[in-house]
């Protein structure tokens, strides 16, 4: 026994022997009661447990508590009990608590309740004295459950009909029937400082916990854990939050937890137990059994965890190589050979800026129209052409025919056959395709779309093409360039979690000159620092011709660099002539 807990009470608890982790002597605190025999002290003394330092009397003749507790009702200097701070503030005693209380009604009440009443809570294997511990009465009609506040007094009491618990009101002092007082064996939080704690919902199902020994507190239902101030448990190391089995009550646990914490562990119902289970009814229907299946769910107790578990997260990295080395992975491709042998396939975030007429977008259309029509998921934002013109583009390079013939409508026969089949496979595209112009889109509505899109399309992976990143939607204009660092971070964020790719249009940043400039590098992008960051590949398309001459559209040729890249070498990956009328281009 070499921890300090253990050796604490080793040296303060007369007559100490241990026996597989429980120390056991003559209780100190029965002395000079009028109680007989003297009971039991039992302490568990086993570090691995959440309840390491747990004690409790046999006669309960004091409630149980850790060591601080301990330390108090031994009248020991408390700098000789494990973990203590005398900087420690503890929630409601900075309270003015009335001097009128129920007191003295509350030993009325425990008087009465006998007969029916108490086969009741003998059914679930509760005695007499655990119904004494926590003052539980009836007054002739109702339940009484005293709510006892941090000074151990009693000033407001919660009173339930035994057969219909919606049947409820509270009776006292008004002032404490308040959310910030309805904790039930509230004094329990602060005699369990430093360890473990029930909080479970509906105050009788606290009472087969008692009975087993177990401390802990109670809210009348689950609702009230919104009330529940987070500083209450403050000190407490380990809470353990059993509420009822249905989904609202899970979903209030959640919350909490939420606000709570890491050390909050949630105990879940078996998928098989019936709806609205609760722990007094399964106290009643296995009374034996019970002490094993509270054992059982306090093992499989997980906390409320920022991480996914080890188990969790090393599957989620095993299915994520698995899919890298499926079919899925390696269709994500551009469609042009050159530019997928240069990036490995479209992958991850990939940011393409260029000079305005250099053809960006209709390069970034044809990406995505060749892989939709290869049936990946393709989401193409546009905030700068518009959905008709973005078809009627695929249209023309799909038919091989201009824009002018398709809207004059003068086509020979081949041409009519060709631009039938082309609105054929189009209209099939479609279903893979989606075109979309909200100017209001949030990253929400992102994760929304591309949900359903995968759904629709049973695919693995997703293309996202924004055209462009500068006119994406964001609050105030005057912040721009911290609006487009963090839509940065979330795209970062929605490649990681969703498996999904980004081709994404960049505007350039233009010299003091007023011109681009001639050498690709990364610093020729406009507004955002953080590209060079959020990139997985970042590309330049370079126009070879200059917009004042008067070249012919057969000759222009661009130019495509890779200026940084995580996983490639940057540097030249081909040339791209204009496939002029037809929106396209062709790979040199």
């Amino acid at each position: 026994m070499s921890d300090a807990i253990s050796r604490f009470y080793l040296r303060h608890v007369p007559e100490a022997k241990v026996t597989k982790h429980l120390l056991q002597a003559p209780c100190p605190f029965c002395t000079g009661k009028t109680t007989a025999p003297s009971g039991q002290i039992q302490v568990l003394l086993q570090p691995e447990n959440f309840f390491h330092g747990y004690f409790r009397c046999s006669n309960r003749c004091i409630p149980g508590g850790f060591p601080l507790h301990f330390a108090r009702m031994r009248k020991l200097p408390l700098a000789q009990a494990p973990g203590f701070d005398p900087d420690r503030e503890y929630f409601g005693h900075e309270i003015d608590y009335p001097a009128k209380n129920l007191n003295h009604e509350l030993i009325g009440f425990r008087d009465k309740l006998t007969g029916e009443q108490l086969e009741s809570f003998r059914a679930a294997g509760i005695s007499i004295e655990t119904l004494a511990e926590l003052h539980v009465g009836f007054n002739g009609r109702y339940l009484v459950y005293p709510y006892l506040q941090p000074d151990g007094n009693c000033y407001a009491a919660r009173c339930l009909h035994p057969n219909r618990p919606e049947d409820a009101f509270w009776y006292g002092d008004e002032r404490f029937f308040g959310d910030r007082f309805r904790l039930f064996h509230a004094p329990e939080i602060d005699r369990c400082e430093n360890g473990a704690l029930f909080l479970v919902e509906e105050e009788r199902n606290l009472l087969p916990l008692k009975q087993l020994g177990f401390p802990g507190v109670a809210i009348a239902s689950a609702a009230d854990l919104e009330a529940v101030e987070p500083l209450r448990f403050s000190w407490i190391r380990t809470l353990f939050l059993w509420v009822n089995n249905n989904t609202e009550s899970e979903a209030k646990a959640r919350a909490f937890a939420t606000r709570i914490g890491f050390k909050v562990r949630i105990i879940r119902w078996p998928e098989e137990s019936p709806r609205n289970t609760t722990i007094f009814n399964l106290a009643v229907g296995q009374p034996s059994a019970f002490a094993g299946a509270v054992a059982a769910f306090l093992n499989n107790a997980r906390a409320f965890s920022p991480f996914p578990t080890p188990a969790a997260e090393y599957q989620a990295f095993k299915e994520h190589l698995q899919l890298q080395t499926g079919e899925a992975y390696t269709r994500m491709v551009s469609g042009f050979p050159l530019l997928d042998q240069a990036l490995g396939g479209m992958h991850g975030i990939n940011i393409i800026g260029g000079a305005p007429k250099a053809g960006k977008s209709a390069f970034c259309i044809q990406i995505a129209s060749e892989m939709a029509r290869n049936g990946l998921p393709v989401i193409y934002y546009d905030f700068e052409n518009g959905r008709q013109k973005i078809y009627l583009r695929i249209l023309c390079r799909l038919s091989r025919l201009a824009s002018e013939q398709i809207k004059g409508g003068l086509l020979t026969a081949p041409e009519s056959q060709r631009l039938h089949q082309a609105q054929q496979l189009l209209s099939r595209m479609l279903h893979s395709l989606r075109v979309v112009n909200d100017r209001k889109l949030s990253p929400e509505t992102m994760r929304r779309h591309i949900d359903f899109i995968r759904h629709e399309t049973n695919g693995e992976y997703t293309m996202v093409v924004i055209d462009s990143l500068h006119k994406l939607p964001f609050k105030d204009i005057s912040q721009k360039r911290s609006g487009i660092d963090g839509w940065l971070r979330q795209l970062e964020a929605i490649r990681d979690e969703m498996s999904v790719s980004f081709l994404i249009i960049s505007e350039l940043e233009r010299t003091t000159e007023g011109q681009f400039d001639r050498q690709p590098h990364l610093g020729s992008f406009k507004g955002s620092g953080d590209i060079g960051y959020s990139a997985d590949n970042a590309m330049l398309l370079m126009p070879q011709w200059d917009s004042f001459d008067n070249v012919p559209p057969l000759q222009r040729t661009n130019e495509l660099w890779v200026v940084a890249s995580r996983e490639h070498s940057p540097g030249r990956v081909a040339g791209y002539r204009l496939d002029y009328p037809y929106w396209g281009f062709i790979e040199q």
